[in-house]
């Protein structure tokens, strides 16, 4: 799809849904998502630490089962995390929904592979996350494989969000109690088109048995091709479909539900050293990683670094998306006015919410709270 030509045009239709999907979300009885991933080791930023005006529900992550039992097996100290994670987000005013997340980028797939791979490991991985879950007063449970690698691990898939929402049910009905929430982060697009294994995710099974999906739209362009800058969650993308557009909207000519569709926005950069400092737009030609750890600066950092460099910042409305340089020093991230539009898009796909990955990224609150203020529903 091609990009906008005027960012101003974004901001109309944000305007303009108002009107066209108020009633549409007067017969709904799905509520909106404002979430965020908390990181365990964000050890200067504790839970208490999180503005829960701006929020709906708030993930943990992570939590890994045994690759022996594919049990859980809490540790003690992480025992005293879990269950202060859920005691301060519930007591705070107002309170949210806490979920902990199952995985994460850095487990890889093997694990769930193997988990979904037959019965008895999926009744294990189940029956221990519902206890889980129940133990540390969690509100649900978020499964973050990253990723399913084969149309077998698609089927396996499938039938692990039945068994796991059977199980769910039944519990609910055996304890009397409201049953968990079941989500899953998953990737920006319902097929892995860029693959040389084609798949795409069990749609149906999804919308049955999952409260929602949170929809990973980051990471396109990153520390893994040094050769050019990138807009590593734009929004269009006029040369491929690498961007937020193509990935949310092929969920949704799959038949995925728009409320269980929840959009997904960094609050963090991607950086890249220039080859050449007078040759900086998106695409420019590059020589390795820049400033931060890896090739990565949250959000907060990039703004001090501007602050501290007198740093160029460029808005680029065809990706959607915004960057800055000094020097060689080139990070693409998203910016309120970026964060704004995307919000205003996804309203206009009637979605059901927005995520931000992570909640300790943002600097003083600037993005969360305009994104909270603007979604509507």
């Amino acid at each position: 799809m091609a990009g906008p030509k005027d960012c101003n045009y974004l901001f109309g239709v944000a305007i303009l849904i108002i009107s066209t999907h108020c009633a549409m979300a007067s017969h709904s009885n799905s509520k909106a998502v404002k979430g965020a991933y908390w990181p365990s080791w964000a050890s200067n930023f504790p839970p208490s630490s999180i503005d829960t005006r701006l929020f709906t529900h708030i993930y943990y992550a992570f939590l890994v089962p045994s690759n022996v039992t594919f049990k859980f097996e809490i540790s003690d100290s992480t025992t005293l995390m879990l269950s202060d994670f859920t005691f301060v987000l519930h007591a705070k005013k107002p309170p949210v929904k806490a979920l902990y997340s199952v995985g994460g980028g850095g487990e890889g797939h093997a694990l769930f592979s193997r988990i979904a791979s037959e019965a008895s490991s999926r009744k294990n991985f189940i029956d221990s996350s519902i206890e889980v879950a129940r133990k540390f007063d969690f509100d649900g449970v978020d499964l973050d494989w990253e990723f399913p690698q084969s149309p077998k691990d698609m089927k396996n898939l499938d039938q692990l969000l039945h068994e796991w929402q059977t199980a769910v049910q039944k519990e609910a009905k055996a304890t009397a109690r409201s049953p968990i929430l079941l989500t899953a982060a998953v990737y920006f697009s319902v097929e892995f088109f860029l693959s040389s294994v084609p798949r795409s995710y069990p749609v149906a099974s999804i919308s049955k048995n999952l409260n929602w999906i949170n929809a990973m739209c980051y990471d396109y362009r990153g520390s893994w091709d040094t050769s050019a800058t990138g807009a590593h969650a734009a929004l269009f993308d006029s040369k491929s479909n690498i961007s937020t557009s193509y990935g949310l909207q092929s969920w949704l000519r799959a038949g995925l539900p728009r409320s269980k569709l929840i959009m997904g926005l960094p609050l963090y950069g991607r950086t890249w050293q220039l080859k050449d400092p007078t040759t900086y737009g998106i695409g420019a030609p590059a020589v390795g990683v820049g400033p931060g750890n890896k090739g990565t600066m949250t959000y907060s950092q990039v703004e001090k670094f501007n602050e501290e460099n007198d740093a160029t910042v460029v808005y680029d409305m065809d990706t959607v998306s915004t960057y800055s340089f000094a020097g060689t020093s080139w990070i693409g991230y998203d910016d309120v006015r970026s964060t704004m539009v995307k919000i205003g898009y996804a309203q206009t796909l009637g979605l059901r919410g927005y995520f931000f990955w992570a909640v300790n990224g943002d600097h003083e609150w600037k993005i969360s709270k305009q994104a909270s203020k603007m979604w509507i529903f």
